[in-house]
């Protein structure tokens, strides 16, 4: 076979998925940026709450890409799941590129039977609420992570 079928993330999925991120997100009081890219790490939707502190969309980007890339949620991990300790993490990041990899919590990637279709990224919040979110915003349009 010489051509696949595959599955996309639409722009309705997309606003959706940033829609409960930020419901989420001022329920909470806090001002978030939310990135959803294609499986390829392009950027589908980018937003910027009222009050998100601007590294925030650079961050969440990067989250979002990893994601998506490595087919797993961020965080202190290798791409095999492998623990890094930071000198590992920081190299990692480096070599990959920080807008490629990250081993900050908050990027999901968006499954969709079986199938990696796209990454979200969130950052503004604490580790733990950037990745709750994000798994959530994930799970709004009946996806896994």
């Amino acid at each position: 076979m010489y051509v696949a079928s595959t599955q996309r993330l639409t722009l309705a999925g997309a606003r959706e998925i940033v829609a409960a991120a930020t419901a989420s997100a001022e329920a909470s009081g806090i001002a978030i940026s939310v990135v959803v890219v294609d499986a390829g790490g392009h950027p589908v939707l980018i937003e910027r709450m009222e009050g998100g502190r601007f590294h925030t969309v650079h961050s969440a980007a990067a989250k979002a890409i990893c994601a998506a890339s490595n087919r797993r949620p961020t965080g202190p991990a290798g791409a095999q799941g492998q623990a890094l300790d930071a000198i590992h993490a920081i190299g990692l990041a480096l070599a990959a590129g920080s807008e490629r990899w990250t081993a900050l919590e908050g990027g999901c990637p968006i499954v969709m039977a079986g199938e990696c279709i796209g990454g979200v990224g969130v950052s503004g919040g604490s580790f733990e609420f950037d990745d709750r979110v994000a798994r959530e915003a994930v799970e709004a349009i009946g996806a896994t992570w």
